[in-house]
């Protein structure tokens, strides 16, 4: 129970929560560890540096929903709790893991898309509600759920556009432009810093928010797909699937 409780508080700390109300709870871990799904923590010089908490989803046998992965920034934690994830689900025979992630974060994105490969499949309005923690700062929970294909080979990226490129939404000044446009791969952009934003100005941060949500979130239900994340700023999104 100790290391449960380490690592409720270091989740914590990461997403500057009220004392008492860590994003998840020692209890909570203690009951999916011993129901065979994954509670890992990452350790350096013996410090508890990062973890993660994944359970057995649908379909049942071929995937795992990753529900919460928090780790000290710029030190690749992050990337080795995900590597020793994916080699945990492979090694129980299932092929796609899946999780949800702001889609207004930028490092987030990136990551998601560009360092593992995992690909926005759904748009999920207010997935958790109004969340009023130091990163969320009281914004709505939107989230995009990812899937991560563990036989894919190789990640998404977008390092050159398609000519028939255009902006369905635009970065003007700091604020969002959304634009009404019938091209095939769309640009969606994201601002500099979400979280920096939500505590200087709440309305623009807003304003973002809902734009993302009409934009991206209009765009994946009609059936479009991300297919890259280009200059850390902006999804790639295609209304015709490429031919594969």
């Amino acid at each position: 129970m100790d290391d449960f409780e380490a690592v409720s508080l270091l989740y914590a700390d990461i997403w500057g929560s009220e004392p008492g109300r860590s994003p998840l709870s020692a209890e909570a871990m203690r009951a999916l560890s011993h129901a065979g799904n994954y509670v890992a923590g990452a350790y350096e010089d013996g410090r508890l540096v990062g973890a993660s908490v994944a359970f057995f989803g649908a379909p049942i046998g071929t995937s795992l929903h990753s529900h919460i992965t928090g780790a000290v920034m710029g030190r690749g934690v992050g990337l080795a709790l995900k590597r020793h994830q994916r080699q945990w689900a492979l090694a129980r025979r299932l092929t796609r893991i899946t999780w949800t992630y702001d889609p207004l974060i930028r490092r987030n994105a990136h990551f998601n898309l560009v360092k593992l490969g995992a690909c926005p499949r759904e748009y999920l309005t207010s997935f958790y509600g109004a969340m009023d923690d130091a990163i969320n700062g009281g914004d709505e929970s939107d989230r995009v759920l990812a899937a991560w294909d563990l036989t894919a080979p190789a990640p998404l990226a977008a390092s050159e556009l398609p000519a028939d490129a255009a902006h369905g939404l635009r970065d003007h000044g700091g604020h969002p432009e959304t634009v009404a446009i019938d091209a095939d791969t769309v640009l969606v952009d994201l601002p500099d810093d979400i979280e920096a934003l939500r505590r200087t100005d709440p309305g623009a941060a807003r304003a973002w928010r809902l734009a993302l949500r009409h934009t991206l979130g209009g765009l994946l239900a009609e059936g479009a797909r991300v297919v890259g994340f280009h200059e850390r700023r902006r999804y790639v999104v295609r209304r015709t699937a490429p031919d594969s």
